[in-house]
């Protein structure tokens, strides 16, 4: 695979700053809104937008029997399962605290890379991470172990790192030939459905207060968090591989911190500060060295 321009880099950033910041608009609408039914009105309003786009470029629907399988599968692993556990843990657990635990994704893609693609992960990314997910085992013992409540929110965001993580390898795999644009759109429908259901079954009687604070981190949610940033990933996806990708979830927590911090007025233990340095000091190394060993190759030709 080609080295990384700036540009690459670029949607990297660009990405990072976007999905840092839907942490704290999660926290703010599961405040007031059920969290299965903001997701599932987030995703329903991102397809919306996606497939209208979709059709008045004219872009074709039709794809394989395989694709369409893929694109389901992902609609649950990628988008329906782990977003669901996610707003829900945020019900329970601060968006500093879930975007953290979220940043130990990278391990398990690193993980599921070898099993499922065959792709070699350099050896000096996977200790990177290694360290990265020691730092992310010390936060959950030590500050999710105050009750069953907190704790439980936690394991729902470790499912969602875990669905996330096999669905990144696996869409890495599967959608070479699909089209972004109709391929997260029905991502999302897909997504939408399941959410929408789990919310009829689970969150029924339960009121949603849609105050402009609500209304406002939806919006941004859905153009930014969803429509925006999910384009840009799987496009990314394309030329980057799936465990350099995945560090995404290792730089998201800085952001998600700091705006907790100040928008939110989340306290920031000294732990996880100290686990969000370790992991900010994995990012460089783990997005290297796929481009050292490229540069290695290049000589060795």
């Amino acid at each position: 695979m080609p080295p990384l321009t700036r540009k690459h880099y670029a949607a990297y950033g660009l990405i990072c700053l976007i999905w840092g910041s839907t942490w704290g608009a999660i926290r703010l609408l599961v405040r007031d809104v059920p969290p299965f039914r903001a997701a599932a009105i987030r995703f329903f309003l991102a397809a919306a937008i996606l497939l209208s786009i979709a059709m008045a470029r004219r872009v074709t629907l039709r794809m394989p029997r395989r694709q369409w399988r893929s694109v389901f599968v992902l609609g649950l692993t990628m988008m329906a399962l782990p977003y669901g556990l996610l707003f829900w843990a945020e019900s329970r657990i601060s968006s500093s605290m879930t975007a953290v635990l979220f940043s130990s994704c990278p391990l398990f893609v690193a993980l599921f890379t070898p099993c499922m693609s065959h792709a070699r992960v350099p050896r000096r990314a996977v200790l990177a991470m290694l360290v990265a997910l020691g730092a992310m085992a010390t936060l959950f013992y030590t500050e999710l172990s105050i009750s069953t409540y907190v704790l439980l929110g936690g394991a729902a965001v470790i499912a969602a790192v875990i669905s996330s993580s096999w669905a990144s390898v696996f869409a890495k795999r599967e959608l070479g030939g699909i089209n972004p644009l109709v391929g997260t759109g029905i991502q999302f429908l897909v997504s939408a459905t399941v959410l929408l259901t789990a919310s009829l079954a689970l969150e029924r009687g339960r009121p949603s207060d849609w105050n402009p604070t609500s209304v406002l981190a939806l919006a941004f949610l859905t153009l930014f968090g969803s429509v925006v940033t999910f384009s840009i990933y799987y496009w990314l996806l394309r030329h980057m591989q799936a465990y350099q990708l995945s560090t995404l979830n290792l730089v998201m927590p800085v952001v998600a911190m700091a705006e907790g911090a100040l928008l939110l007025r989340e306290s920031l233990p000294l732990p996880m500060v100290a686990a969000a340095v370790l992991v900010l000091l994995s990012v460089a190394t783990v997005l290297r060295a796929d481009d050292e060993r490229e540069v290695s190759l290049r000589f060795a030709r």
